[in-house]
């Protein structure tokens, strides 16, 4: 048992701001590329923002292999076995190559025929956008996976800073193209597409770069970039298959969940979206402190030491709970300030508002307890309870009580709000009571 402490404050310094300032620009950017692309007309604006939900698929099923392969990678590094961290890091950049290539030549096939499945009753412009966005958005699903593997490990051994650095360049190579794409070379769709197919191949190839650099503590293995571990590979698929199924089934009860806000009217349809853009900024303190309760719980469970973790547990969710609180409490006093920027009527305003108040509550009260936290058990093995409860929660609690308050209740979208809160709570509750009875202290994954 080590006495010593694995992270200091700088250590957790280190890996926090740079995560939440990478969010922070992540977040801007896809502000900035929503400005620009409506500037190429309606018909390209709809099209765009379709298949981006329908990317968001992929993009957390690609999240949910790099979650598995970093809470691998972080218990070898506890465990001081960094030659097996560096086998962990390279089995999942292999399975990640395999799995977005599948995915990628399987949308490449059938794209139109998707299209038309799920969003056929567009008109036929906006039907046109769809299929030239997805068919490039589908190639670059290698770059994007093969990019979450390479920053999976830079979190794991405590740099985030590069991974930050990689995404700044990233972005104002996707920015400054979608400029080039649209007002210099009028390229319509293709014009936004092509910057981002471009600046997560930039993305990938800067860190898989970095990746073998012998300077790193952990690094690709080129022995076994084309050997398949089995045992190894059922490590980081224990973790990233729950966590894949998991973030499906939250998918598609956000697509039911939007059927149900289309029965409520124009401007609560309207008020909702606008909530929503702002409701991403307001989480990115607790998207942020995700990845860090899984590199220092996963160091911390590696090394065997139980009593650290435990107490990294606690110090992870004081500051998640303070910065969420702080931040939340800034977002809602610039909300009001923000609306003028919308050509909304006062209504539609007002119940925007107070959405993004009881979204922010709750985001600052309770979702650390059931988002941070939950990752953290889940990086230490805990990964078969924090699934279900989760599912449990999404389906037994969000979608059943969002008809309750929206339907039964006509309370509207204000009732899916506070459906979505109650989520929340209860998974909020389950898992810290899951962390106080000390039963995670039990679970190995390597």
């Amino acid at each position: 048992m080590r006495h010593e402490e694995l992270f200091s404050n700088k250590d957790l310094k280190n890996l926090i701001v740079p995560l939440f300032l990478e969010q922070l620009l992540v977040a801007l950017v896809g502000i900035a590329d929503v400005f620009v692309i409506g500037f190429v007309g309606e018909a390209a604006v709809s099209g765009v923002s379709l298949v981006n939900s329908f990317n968001t698929i992929f993009i957390y099923l690609f999240t949910a292999l790099s979650s598995g392969g970093a809470v691998v990678i972080s218990q070898y590094i506890g465990k001081q076995e960094t030659g097996r961290a560096g086998q962990a890091a390279t089995q999942l950049l292999a399975a990640s190559v395999f799995f977005s290539a599948v995915i990628s030549v399987f949308v490449l096939l059938t794209g139109m025929g998707l299209m038309r499945l799920l969003f056929g009753r567009v008109e036929e412009d906006v039907m046109d956008a769809c299929v030239t966005y997805l068919r490039i958005s589908a190639y670059s699903y290698p770059a994007l996976a093969v990019y979450n593997a390479g920053a999976a490990l830079y979190r794991s051994f405590g740099k985030t800073s590069t991974t930050m650095y990689i995404s700044i360049f990233a972005n104002i190579i996707n920015v400054a193209g979608n400029c080039i794409g649209v007002f210099l070379l009028h390229a319509g769709v293709a014009g936004v597409a092509y910057p981002s197919l471009i600046s997560r191949a930039f993305s990938a190839v800067v860190v898989t770069y970095l990746c073998f650099s012998r300077k790193n503590p952990v690094r690709y293995l080129k022995e076994w970039v084309f050997r398949i571990d089995g045992g190894m590979q059922k490590r980081i698929l224990r973790i990233a298959v729950p966590n894949g199924v998991e973030s499906g089934v939250f998918q598609l009860v956000k697509v039911a969940l939007s059927s149900v806000v289309a029965l409520f009217g124009t401007y609560q349809i309207a008020a909702n979206g606008v909530a929503q853009s702002i409701w991403t900024m307001a989480a990115l303190v607790c998207v942020a402190m995700g990845p860090v309760f899984i590199t220092v719980i996963g160091q911390c469970m590696g090394a065997g030491d139980t009593d650290q973790a435990e107490m990294y547990f606690k110090k992870l969710l004081k500051i998640t709970i303070t910065f969420a609180l702080v931040w939340d409490v800034l977002i809602f006093a610039a909300t009001p300030v923000m609306m003028h920027f919308y050509a909304l009527e006062e209504e539609t305003k007002q119940l925007t508002i107070r959405l993004v108040l009881v979204h922010n509550i709750f985001n600052a009260a309770a979702f650390p307890f059931a988002d941070p936290l939950g990752k953290g058990l889940r990086a230490a093995g805990d990964v078969k309870f924090t699934t279900a409860v989760s599912l449990f929660t999404t389906i037994g609690v969000r979608l059943v009580f969002s008809v309750l308050f929206g339907i039964v209740l006509d309370l509207g979208v204000m009732g899916i709000a506070y459906a979505m809160s109650l989520d929340w709570v209860v998974r909020g509750i389950i898992f810290w009571w899951r962390f106080k009875h000390e039963k995670w202290k039990q679970f190995k994954v390597i």
